[in-house]
């Protein structure tokens, strides 16, 4: 039997990841930290503390997968890229001013779409591509065109991190190494688990 998503099925299995996440968010707050779905509407305070990061319990190693320095002294390390039951695969990472002087946060992150755009500052600008299936993909938005990324930071202080997430459909289990962009940062091959 094969399914065919329509551009509402998307939508309603982003609300429905969305809501779903509210409830795993709120049930973990409590501990003060790690609500994983709950960031894209979070936007600003949730995304700027370094203490929480989508998907704590992917234990991810002290080894990054790919580390990649951008304008402004930023250094872009991703430390896991987790696949999961919901077709979706969450990029995980660490986003650091490597300078000596405040970095301010390039506006081209957040792509040229201007319904991401209009969501202020964020790494909607990011892309997987699977080179085996030939197809990019695009960082997922919910239902009111916010990007499911980290948000809401335009400024980096000397030496200052976050940590940082983004969610991107998830390519054929097939493919399990795919090429991570972000505009203003050299691409790397990122290797996809679970």
């Amino acid at each position: 039997m094969s399914v065919r998503f329509t551009g509402k099925t998307r939508r309603a299995l982003v609300v429905l990841t969305a809501v779903v996440g509210l409830g795993l968010g709120a049930t973990a707050c409590g501990g003060g930290g790690g609500g994983d779905d709950k960031k894209p509407e979070r936007s600003s305070s949730a995304s700027r503390t370094s203490g929480s990061q989508p998907g704590p319990q992917e234990g991810t190693s002290e080894e990054p997968l790919a580390e990649m320095k951008g304008p402004n002294g930023l250094l872009l390390q991703i430390t896991s890229a987790q696949r999961d039951s919901g077709g979706f695969v969450t990029v995980n990472g660490v986003l650091k001013n490597d300078s000596g002087q405040v970095a301010v946060i390039p506006l081209e992150l957040s792509g040229n779409e201007t319904e991401i755009m209009n969501n202020g500052r964020s790494l909607g600008g990011a892309t997987l591509v699977d080179s085996q299936s030939k197809k990019r993909y695009y960082v997922l938005r919910d239902t009111e065109g916010r990007p499911l990324t980290t948000t809401g930071f335009s400024t980096l202080k000397a030496g200052e991190s976050i940590d940082v997430f983004l969610q991107f459909p998830s390519p054929p289990t097939t493919s399990s190494d795919v090429t991570f962009q972000l505009p203003l940062f050299p691409s790397a091959v990122i290797k996809i688990s679970g």
